[in-house]
């Protein structure tokens, strides 16, 4: 065993030894007997298991979010400090979130009411609260109490004077720091900087690198399995560097999505389109940018989205770093061109804007859902003429691919009926895709023509 786990759990500091460091948040919490987050989908996808950190707000302040304790490996708690509802009320009375849901009749069954709890205590406090269906998305009712739920988000009033929770927000929160940790036969290591993080990773090479870890602990809770050595990115302050400068957004592999939407939703293209649908602002807490790429999915929202910008990845080595159009980073299924001492630093996005972009996803829900098809269209015009054209679509193949042969078809010619349909055959021709639980082949290549056809409309004057 190495070393032992610190953090500050509903206001009291709490040591943890011991205890196998792939183990949830969620697990360890209801074995302590704090059994308000409950165990459900093990995927993010709930909100059932919801509690409260601290992290940083605006002018060295601190605000609250709420996040998924199914996602959050405990070593990840380290340094933070975390509440969960059974530490929001004080003197035996209940907080004012809690009132406003028991006066409003917003619990049935209760089952979720812990994590609409959490995610209600975050929006109450917030600084510019979202409107309330924002608020409470994410989170699952089985009993459809929703109407209640959203009255309770849209009547809260401000915190009161004196309120500790809003005082405490005034502070700096707590920064993540380095950590090493072994327990169980495992191995979990946290380094500070991006060198420390590249010298571990050449020295372990079987470790399993871990940034944020909403695709990667969901797939941990559902195969019952884990790596034996896990290398968190959580803490390495130069992943998370974002900046606007020389033509060129550079956005850090370790900004959550939460983070872009804040800062970039506004500046660059596509973004406010693709933002609202990507997952829930639970996940968008602690999903992050570089681990939306690195998992290759073939209906990863954000690398679709990306190669229609003409994005570059940049990539880290301890012998210097190296930058890869995104078209060529996915090497096939679920890998990457990324090498076995690399790690993705940043992505790169010219700034200057397409004429015209849009994001399409198509799902069986309107949000929080993963897509059957996704496309991503950027053109640039001059006087009605196509002089650049990028075409990105996503589970329509084993990667987010570009239709390069139908972006070179439109260079030149004007969305009009002909073009559209010359683009419509060049992309049918670019893919094949599959069948699975999400859609079949043939719907997917409808769609494809389709979305195409609504970019063409919108696009009409």
């Amino acid at each position: 065993m190495g070393g032992a786990l610190h953090f500050v759990l509903n206001g009291e500091p709490v040591e943890v030894a011991g205890v196998d460091p792939r183990t949830t948040l969620l697990h360890w919490l209801r074995a302590r007997g704090l059994t308000g987050a409950k165990e459900a989908c093990g995927e993010g996808e709930c909100g059932a298991c919801a509690v409260v950190s601290v992290v940083p707000g605006r002018d060295g302040g601190s605000r609250y979010v709420a996040q998924n304790a199914c996602l959050l490996l405990l070593p990840e708690a380290d340094g933070a400090e975390i509440w969960t509802v059974e530490g929001f009320g004080r003197a035996g009375a209940l907080h004012p979130v809690q009132q406003a849901i028991v006066a409003a009749h917003g619990s049935q069954c209760g089952y979720c009411t812990p994590g609409f709890v959490a995610a209600l205590f975050a929006h109450h406090y917030a600084a510019h609260r979202p409107a309330p269906e924002q608020a409470l998305a994410g989170n699952l009712c089985r009993c459809t109490g929703y109407r209640a739920l959203r009255e309770v988000a849209a009547g809260l009033p401000a915190p009161a004077a004196g309120d500790p929770f809003a005082a405490r927000l005034r502070a700096p929160a707590p920064a993540a720091r380095a950590l090493h940790y072994e327990a169980a036969g495992a191995r979990f290591d946290r380094p500070g900087s991006l060198a420390g993080a590249l010298e571990l990773r050449a020295r372990h090479p079987e470790a399993v690198l871990l940034a944020g870890g909403t695709d990667l602990v969901a797939e941990l809770n559902q195969r019952g399995s884990a790596p034996r050595h896990l290398i968190s990115l959580g803490a390495v302050a130069e992943l998370r560097a974002c900046a606007g400068r020389g033509g060129t957004v550079t956005i850090g592999a370790g900004a959550t999505w939460r983070e872009i939407e804040e800062r970039f939703a506004g500046r660059v293209p596509l973004f406010a389109q693709l933002l609202p649908r990507f997952a829930s602002p639970l996940v968008r807490e602690r999903a992050t940018l570089g681990g939306n790429l690195m998992t290759a999915s073939p209906v990863g929202d954000g690398a679709v989205a990306l190669l229609a910008l003409d994005a570059e990845a940049e990539l880290a080595s301890p012998h210097g770093s190296r930058r890869v159009p995104l078209h060529e980073f996915f090497a096939g299924y679920r890998r990457t061109v990324v090498g076995p001492g690399e790690i993705l630093a940043a992505v790169h996005v010219p700034a200057a804007p397409p004429s015209l972009a849009r994001f399409h996803k198509v799902t069986k829900r309107e949000l929080d859902d993963i897509a059957c098809v996704s496309a991503a269209i950027a053109l640039w015009l001059d006087g009605g003429t196509v002089t650049r054209a990028r075409l990105a679509f996503g589970g329509v193949a084993p990667t987010p691919a570009r239709a390069l042969a139908a972006e070179q078809a439109l260079v030149g010619r004007r969305l009009d009926a002909a073009s559209l349909a010359a683009c419509q055959a060049a992309v049918a021709a670019a893919f094949r895709p599959i069948s699975d639980v999400r859609a079949s082949a043939a719907y997917r290549s409808a769609l494809l023509g389709s979305l195409l056809a609504r970019t063409w409309a919108e696009a009409s004057p």
